[in-house]
């Protein structure tokens, strides 16, 4: 069985829940509904390694977050995750002012899918009707960006968590097929 590396980085300010959201789907299978305690990683562990099969291959998905490589504008990912906390406005608003545009000035290459990962879903509060993020501005906000997909979920409850991540393994897959990991007509919601 062919092995197939497949290399994924996640972006977006520090505090929004990429290593807390790395730590649970580290757990496999069984920790994805958020009922078994997260053991959190270490940043010297990276990049984190996640074995996927199908029938015909066998992917090696490579997980680097950007709280520990100091240079991450070396990698040459073929996913990017660019992530964010529903609970934060800020971390929106840098997503669409830093993020993005870090992505395509480092790697400029625009067959690279971009997937939108809006964290923390547990926290969204309606007592906060201005710092609130429903899904739909995260969406129009992923659009604007001309990601690739958005998605949301919660690493803490594993609200959402096994879809998020089948939808990123999905596009991890598709990175290595001929037709590539982006979507074909614009942003998709999972």
């Amino acid at each position: 069985m062919d092995e197939i590396t497949v290399t994924i980085l996640l972006l977006g300010d520090e505090k929004v829940g990429k290593t807390t959201f790395l730590s649970r789907i580290s757990g496999g299978s069984g920790s994805l509904d958020g009922s078994t305690p997260i053991t959190i990683l270490r940043d010297i562990d990276q990049p984190f390694i996640f074995e996927l099969r199908n029938r015909r291959y066998k992917y090696r998905l490579e997980f680097h977050d950007t709280s520990s490589p100091e240079n991450w504008q070396l990698l040459r990912p073929d996913l990017v995750l660019i992530c964010y906390d529903i609970s934060q406005r800020w971390s929106l608003v840098n997503m669409q002012r830093v993020w993005i545009k870090e992505v395509h000035s480092t790697f400029a290459n625009d067959t690279l899918p971009v997937i939108v990962v809006g964290l923390k879903r547990d926290l969204r509060s309606e007592a906060d009707p201005n710092g609130i993020i429903y899904p739909q501005e995260g969406y129009k906000v992923s659009q604007e960006m001309r990601a690739d997909k958005y998605i949301e979920c919660s690493a803490v409850t594993g609200e959402l968590l096994k879809l998020a991540f089948e939808e990123i393994c999905q596009t991890a897959a598709q990175t290595a097929e001929e037709i590539g990991g982006q979507s074909e007509g614009g942003c998709t919601v999972s």
